[in-house]
This record gives C-alpha cells, structure tokens and sequence, in this order.
C-alpha cells in the first residue's frame, strides 16, 4: 500500500493527490458514481441494456468477490442506473461518501464460482451469456438469467455453470475473449497454448441421440440424480508462444482470426482457417513480459499491446510480404505509465480502445491511474508536460485499477475497479464515470459552445 501521508521528493501524497481530484470532479466530469465494495474484485463488465427512461437507463453489470474464504468467492450480477449525459448536477456528483455504498448500484443476483473469478467476459450476441476464467484450466460458461440467486454462505455449494470448456493442460487464468462476430471463446494459459472453442458445438451436441453422449449420471446425499454438467473440447489448439499466454482477443469481424501476448514478449496473429501454426509473430514485440491485447473494432489494421509502455501496430494488407512489412511495429509508442512517488515504469493491467472513437484507448496500471490516449494527439502537444497523447487522466483510485471496461450503450462512460480497500474501509472501489464532452468534442465545437455560453453570462447581467 502507498505511504498515504507522505510525499515524495515534493510531489503530493496519494491523499493530497486524491482530495485535488475530487475538488475537480464538478469541471472534469459529466457524471460520476462512487460505490465502496464489501470484497475485492478482480473483473467487471458491463452487460445488456435493460430499459430506457427520460433521464437514466438501466443496464446489467458483471462484477467478481474474491474472498478471504470465510465466504465462497462470487460472480455478481448487479442493475446499474446510468444517467445520461448533461443531466447530473455538479454539485451531485461530487458530494459521496468513499465508505457508502451508491444508489446507481444494485446487486440483483449472485452466483456462486467455483475458485476465484479472474476475468469475466459477454457474448456480444447474447451478454447475458457470461465466460468466466478462474485459478483451474477450464473456461465456464454461465446463463445469468436462468441461473438461481444464491445465498454466499460459509460451507455453501458452487453454482453450476452451464457449460464448461475444456483443454487447457495447466491453469489458464487471465487471458480470455468472446468474438463480437460469432459465438467462439478464446483462450490462453499456462500451457502456453491458445484454445478455441465453439458454443455451437455443445448446442450441437445435445442434440445428437442419447445413446452417443450416454454417462453415469452422479447422485446428491439425499439419493436425487443430478444432471452432469455438460462440457466441450476445443476446436483448435494453437501453439507458438514460448512461455504464459496473458492475453487473447478476436479480430472484430472474423471469428477465424485472433491475436495473443505473453510472458515471451511475443506478438501472434492466427488464423484459423491456415492451420494451428502462427501466421505472424513478432518475436520482440516489447522488451518485456506482454500483459494486455486489443483488436480496434473501427479499423481492423490496428492493435494494441502493452507491457509497461504501449505499441499500436498497424496490419499491411499486402501479397507476399514478409512478417516485417505484415506488421508495421511502433505507429505510436506511447509514455509509460508513472508513478509520482518513484521514477520507475508500472505494470499495465488493461488496456482497451474505445468504441466511440477508433483513434482512443484506455489503460490501467499500478500506479492507480486510468488514463484515456488519443494516438492521433501524438506529436500535436509538443513542449507540453503531458505525455504524448495522453487527453484524460482518471484519478479518482487510490491504488492499483484493476479492471475497466467501455460501455458500448453509454457513449464514453466507463466502469472500473481497484483495489484500494486499506484506503476506503471496504473491499475496493467501483466507480461509474463520464467525462465532461468539453474535453474529447473537436475543439471549435467547443470553443464555440462556450462563447454562446459567455454571450449568455453576459445578456444576464445586463438585464
């Protein structure tokens, strides 16, 4: 945990940083809500849209309880009341308390994991189909609507997932993706393999005869049958990286083609439909561990990785070219991630490009900033202390941002979780945020916004 009290060759302490932010909050933000967690939570997503009103829509929301086990670890489906935008009062947002829990969210169910819940990811087709990562090998699938609500209780007994995807010879515990173009899961671990899963195979599956798939059904203490949990293999298993897969994603419109990171520094494009061999990789894509992937929804050429610094790497549509000119490495390398307490790089945890405009991307880090970059701002801020690119910087976190993810209903509204329950009494934070349109609007719109709003001041004063 920071020294909370203390500063650091003048630079102000993890309070005197915070208690300036929040001072700011009525300028820098649209809306905001603050949520203090009863445990720590490793993932959280947001789900289908579930209404729509005049001034607030409701929406699910995944988050993961890791527990210190005197209860079972949780997936939580909570209802979460998104205001939109030029709504919320100034004043509103920047008045909550940090140990409280917020009105915006509600917990609707829970169910019980098998293991901690290390990632959680939606079926683009279907988000109230949820994947889950845990500290095992396997992928479990889980119908959060058809899934009972469960009391977590010491002694109580796991949920049951729905499906289970299996394959993976170590555990896999992080990287995972749900393809917005199909319903395939990917998945990476330990093994350092890549596995590829079908849903439609086990919808498949169940409807062959009885006699193909016929098992010893297990028995309850009390004597009632209970239904064997149904599971699939993968449709391919992909071996090319040397060490922990860490992350995976999908390219956006083709089910068949995917990218991975891992612990060898390595970058790898695959496709499906040439075979289980990489049909790009770049040896050294960092000089370091690879943490984090994204595939840009708006311009499929582009993707995203990062370690401590991030690369955007753009894709070259050419025949026969050769894997230098496949990928042109270094676009933009953006500034790390820094702490204002000790001069040295952090760990990024996640990155993600925004799916309101294809140029964006956040990233989260040790160093409890959630930072918003435009890559095309590089270079048109020279001379300036900002780190190139970087538009928006989050501090509303007073340690490590776990998780975050873009809400594709909410334009530029963003869930994110840390892990900062010394400060805070509880279990970590979950905040809801929306930064103010003044800062991501083209800038004549906005300059002339605001001179319609001075030429209104000063009518008002006149009369």
């Amino acid at each position: 945990m920071k020294e909370r009290g203390q500063s650091h060759a003048g630079q102000p302490s993890v309070d005197e940083r915070y208690t300036q932010w929040k001072s700011l909050v009525p300028v820098l933000y649209d809306w905001l809500a603050n949520h203090n967690l009863v445990w720590p939570s490793l993932s959280c997503r947001w789900g289908p849209q579930m209404h729509q009103a005049t001034y607030k829509n409701s929406q699910r929301l995944y988050l993961s309880e890791q527990t210190d086990g005197t209860v079972p670890n949780t997936l939580v489906i909570a209802t979460c009341e998104v205001v939109k935008p030029r709504v919320a009062a100034a004043e509103h947002i920047s008045q909550f308390n940090e140990e409280a829990r917020s009105p915006f969210v509600k917990k609707f169910k829970t169910i019980i994991h098998p293991g901690e819940v290390n990632r959680i990811r939606e079926l683009p087709q279907n988000s109230k189909i949820v994947a889950t990562h845990t500290d095992g090998p396997d992928v479990l699938i889980w119908d959060v609507d058809t899934q009972p609500n469960r009391q977590a209780t010491l002694g109580a007994a796991n949920s049951r997932p729905d499906l289970v995807l299996t394959g993976h010879k170590d555990n896999a515990e992080f990287a995972l993706a749900m393809s917005p173009s199909a319903p395939f899961v990917l998945s990476g671990g330990k093994d350092k393999c890549v596995l590829l899963w079908s849903i439609q195979d086990h919808i498949s599956a169940a409807t062959e005869p009885s006699s193909a798939k016929a098992s010893k059904t297990p028995s309850s203490a009390h004597g009632e049958r209970i239904p064997k949990i149904p599971s699939i293999g993968p449709r391919g298993v992909y071996k090319g990286h040397k060490d922990t897969v860490e992350d995976v994603q999908f390219c956006p419109s083709n089910a068949q083609e995917f990218c991975s990171v891992g612990d060898d520094s390595s970058l790898i494009l695959w496709d499906a439909r040439n075979g289980n061999e990489p049909v790009i990789k770049v040896e050294k894509a960092h000089n370091a561990d690879l943490h984090c992937v994204d595939w840009n929804p708006h311009d499929e050429n582009l993707i995203l990785t990062g370690y401590a610094d991030y690369c955007v790497w753009k894709r070259v549509q050419q025949a026969n070219c050769s894997p230098q000119q496949f990928l042109e490495a270094n676009i933009h390398v953006l500034c790390m991630h820094r702490t204002f307490l000790i001069k040295v790089s952090l760990l990024l945890v996640h990155m993600q490009w925004c799916p309101d405009k294809a140029s964006v991307f956040g990233s989260a880090a040790e160093d409890s900033y959630l930072n918003v970059w435009d890559y095309e701002k590089v270079g048109k801020n020279v001379g300036k202390k900002t780190p190139p690119g970087l538009f928006f910087q989050h501090a509303g976190h007073r340690d490590k941002v776990v998780d975050f993810h873009w809400n594709s209903f909410d334009p530029w509204t963003i869930v994110s979780v840390s892990d900062d329950g010394e400060s805070t009494g509880g279990g970590g934070t979950l905040q809801i945020w929306r930064m103010s349109d003044l800062i991501y609007r083209p800038e004549d719109e906005v300059l002339a916004e605001l001179e319609r709003f001075r030429a209104h001041i000063l009518s008002c004063q006149n009369k």
